[in-house]
């Protein structure tokens, strides 16, 4: 058994201070706890030390503030506390380094360079634009407690920072052709081991889409970092979509394009043999099974025996977007087989 403390109290409190991390006690507890795992044993050197498994890859421009907003309070149906940093930094999907699972991506980013950086946005829209990380922050950075939601059942409730995605498209004006958001993320296969590991098995660059109406939801959000500094490597440094109300699949990472299209673009998991179980609206939604598990229950990241409880729709968002779906299923559905397209 693990020597971390995976219990609900030890483990999900609120946002535990930076400075606490840096002490030798906890360097010791937390390193014995993170073993590496199957392709992170592959490419890894050593073990990270614990200041490094939480040091940002940069920093913002001096001067900047982030605003907190409470407009956006955590749902009823969701733990009411912050995952702790050292868990949802250690526990990470993101096969451009770790393919085919979860796991303990950290050391595998060693190589990743994330400045400078540039996200290009445009398409259908009147003012294209290139943006770097500090026209970014120039928008005006938020703090947002969201909750999040894997396809794979587990949660988490994360502090990010960033901006609204609809003030990032306002700067571009979109057309009135513009139907659906485009995002791609950065294909550097010599930074990125994953890439090299699986370049004949997956379509990359990693790609994903949302509707236009959903992208200027005001839950949108394009993170720019979590904690309240810059965004880990392993969480998707330097930019990355969240969006609550959705698995968190459809949050691409490492963003480097934007792109404003008429038609509905391809997404990453949709096609064969994926497309059964990775929809394009893939929305939080218990009534929804998985293929090869159902999605009525979730479980807290980190707890040991585990945390369930009961998932709610939309994650708990539906306030804000349920709106968007008015044929969203509420009542049971069957699974689906190879074949078949997710909703």
């Amino acid at each position: 058994m693990s020597r971390f403390d995976f219990s609900p109290d030890g483990l999900a409190r609120t946002v535990t201070p930076f400075e606490t991390f840096v002490s030798r006690r906890s360097l010791l507890r937390a390193t014995a706890a993170l073993p590496l795992l199957g392709w992170a044993a592959r490419w890894a050197h050593a073990a990270p030390t614990l200041p490094d498994f939480l040091q940002p890859p940069y920093a913002y421009p001096e001067g900047t503030t982030i605003a907190k907003t409470d407009a956006f309070p955590l749902p009823p149906g969701q733990p009411q506390r912050t995952m702790v940093e050292r868990v949802a930094a250690s526990h990470n999907n993101f096969y451009e380094f770790l393919p085919g699972k979860g796991g303990f991506v950290y050391p595998l980013t060693e190589g990743f360079r994330v400045q400078p950086w540039k996200v290009e946005v445009g398409g259908e829209c009147h003012q294209p634009a290139t943006f770097d990380l500090d026209a970014i922050a120039g928008l005006g950075l938020e703090e947002r407690l969201y909750a999040f939601r894997c396809v794979e059942r587990w949660a988490m409730n994360v502090p990010w920072l960033g901006v609204p995605l609809a003030k990032l498209l306002a700067r571009v004006e979109p057309t009135s052709n513009a139907k659906f958001v485009r995002f791609v993320s950065a294909e550097k296969p010599a930074q990125m081991p994953g890439l090299r590991a699986t370049r004949e098995e997956f379509p990359w660059p990693y790609h994903e889409a949302i509707r236009i109406d959903e992208a200027m939801n005001p839950l949108a959000f394009l993170a720019t970092g979590m904690y309240g500094h810059p965004l880990l490597k392993q969480n998707g440094a330097p930019v990355r979509m969240v969006l609550p109300w959705k698995y968190g699949y459809k949050g691409a990472k490492s963003i480097v394009k934007i792109e404003l299209t008429r038609a509905q673009p391809p997404t990453f998991w949709g096609v064969a043999p994926y497309a059964h179980e990775y929809g394009f609206l893939s929305n939080v939604n218990p009534n929804i099974p998985h293929p090869r598990w159902d999605q009525d229950r979730s479980y807290w990241l980190g707890t040991h025996p585990k945390e369930i409880f009961p998932t709610p729709i939309f994650n708990g968002y539906g306030k804000w977007v349920a709106k968007l779906y008015p044929d969203e299923p509420r009542t049971m559905q069957k699974p689906l087989r190879e074949g078949q397209v997710a909703r």
